[in-house]
């Protein structure tokens, strides 16, 4: 991925100057260790913090390290005060964890009593507003806390990816789709930059690239990776010149930011005067980590990027499309294990998701489109659709959005593609999520999400819960096992 951030992360111990700073010292250097062996990069600094003044020298290593990522690790005690202080004054995401006492046989001068110490830091973390990352269980050995470091590794992306990004979008967002139109004011509360342009804009840059001459290799890019899906070869250079376009819009106006997503326009008047569905090119955008959103979907295309950070993989945005026919559930049983008919349902769109993440996919029109913009005829500006069933394995559904009165609020929710032939068009698949009925009723409705839902290709549900607590967001929905009931859940049924 060419637009995500490359976490450096660098582990500081601190001690308490009653304990003995070996204890601190020997611990930090077993987890480095960890890392090394479990192929995780962490940068060791030597300082070890027991008073302000240590702050100011692991400062100042972290900065010549170029640490972007801080784990601050409390090998005993730790000294609440400077500790909580270096989280403070670093300008990166914060992961605080804690060693566990190692052996029965050092008890007396070895027992560094660290479970204690979260407490006290804890509690001065909340006296200075920081949020850290601090795991569900913060104590370990030395591979334990390894391994909390690899879930902040991805944690850290996705806050150091929205600190420098910007969303650009095209066109107002269109009546039909009201429920992606949500105020942008908490954009800049997370510290990302948004440009809206005009639809004329992205027009006139489009005719600007007419005869641009890097068309045939774009084209001759297209060719190799729809392979025999190239059903409508002759709308690839319209195709090619529509990528250059956003590529260079890209290139010229991501001004102070570092990465950046789009959140596009698409229909119905895109394709009477592009003459064409950009479906195929924005497939191709989520599959370099740079999501396209469709529909103007501002918040979804933020969505998607950071899935794109929480997992280094391409990402999708879908509707939260259809049932599940009753006689497909009967018929797909010996595929379906043991989820009801209500915990399935169908994503779909109508073109945009990467080749990779299909299992097959082919050039193709879009059918609704079709029908409003040109029926009874061969498609000809309703081409550019990449469909096909998408691959069958874990997934993740996600989305964070705002309020109408400014409020972010998020979901999560885990589960899987199954491997069954939706038989219908666009990019489509048969998704299972466990108690998928009455998250529905009692998540996204009653919640009033929109029908766009990001979809990351793994179970990520840890990182993404832990992300957005990170960034202050107290209302993260999720699909709550049966014995559980939501807030306004009729108990009777």
């Amino acid at each position: 991925m060419h637009n995500t951030p490359k976490v450096k992360p660098g582990i500081v111990a601190v001690s308490r100057d009653c304990f003995p700073i070996t204890i601190s010292e020997k611990r930090r250097e077993a987890v480095v260790k960890a890392c090394s062996e479990k192929g995780i990069l962490v940068t060791e600094i030597k300082t070890i913090v027991e008073s302000e003044k240590d702050v100011l020298k692991a400062l100042k290593e972290l900065e010549e390290a170029g640490i972007n990522a801080l784990i601050v690790y409390l090998g005993n005690f730790g000294p609440e005060g400077p500790e909580t202080m270096l989280a403070q004054k670093f300008d990166g995401p914060c992961m605080f964890a804690a060693a566990a006492e190692e052996t029965v046989e050092n008890l007396v001068q070895g027992r560094g009593d660290a479970f204690c110490g979260m407490l006290s830091a804890s509690y001065n973390l909340g006296l200075r507003n920081i949020k850290p990352y601090i795991p569900e269980y913060p104590m370990g050995t030395a591979d334990e806390v390894a391994e909390m470091i690899r879930d902040f590794e991805n944690i850290a992306r996705v806050i150091l990816g929205l600190k420098h990004l910007k969303i650009i979008s095209f066109g107002p967002r269109p009546q039909d789709f009201l429920a992606c139109n949500a105020p942008i004011k908490p954009l800049y509360d997370l510290g990302i930059e948004i440009m809206e342009n005009s639809e004329l804009d992205l027009f006139e840059s489009f005719n600007n690239h007419k005869d641009d001459p890097r068309i045939p290799e774009v084209v001759s890019e297209m060719e190799q990776e729809l392979s025999n899906g190239n059903q409508y070869p002759g709308i690839l250079p319209k195709l090619a010149q529509y990528e250059l376009t956003l590529r260079d819009w890209m290139e010229k106006h991501i001004g102070a930011s570092r990465y950046a997503v789009f959140a596009n326009k698409c229909w119905p008047a895109f394709q009477t005067q592009f003459g064409f569905v950009p479906c195929y090119v924005n497939s191709r955008f989520a599959a370099r980590g740079i999501p396209i959103a469709c529909e103007t979907d501002i918040y979804g295309a933020l969505s998607e990027y950071i899935i794109t950070c929480a997992t280094e993989l391409p990402s999708t945005l879908l509707d939260i499309n259809n049932t599940v026919p009753k006689d497909m559930y009967e018929e797909s049983k010996d595929r379906i294990s043991d989820y009801k008919l209500s915990d399935l349902f169908m994503g779909f769109h109508c073109g945009n998701t990467a080749g990779a993440c299909m299992k097959a996919c082919s050039m193709k029109y879009q059918l609704i489109m079709h029908r409003l913009l040109e029926p009874e005829k061969e498609p000809d500006i309703t081409r550019g659709t990449l469909e096909g069933a998408i691959r069958p394995g874990d997934i993740t559904l996600f989305r964070l959005q705002s309020t109408a009165d400014c409020r972010l609020k998020s979901y999560v929710a885990e589960g899987e593609v199954l491997d069954i032939d939706p038989r219908s068009f666009g990019c489509i698949g048969v998704f299972a999520v466990r108690e998928m009925a009455r998250f529905y009723r009692h998540v996204l409705i009653a919640q009033h999400f929109p029908h766009h839902t990001a979809v990351a290709f793994k179970h990520a549900g840890k990182i993404l819960f832990a992300s957005m607590k990170m960034l202050g967001i107290e209302d993260v929905g999720f699909n709550l096992p049966a014995s559980m009931l939501y807030k306004d859940e009729n108990p009777f049924g």
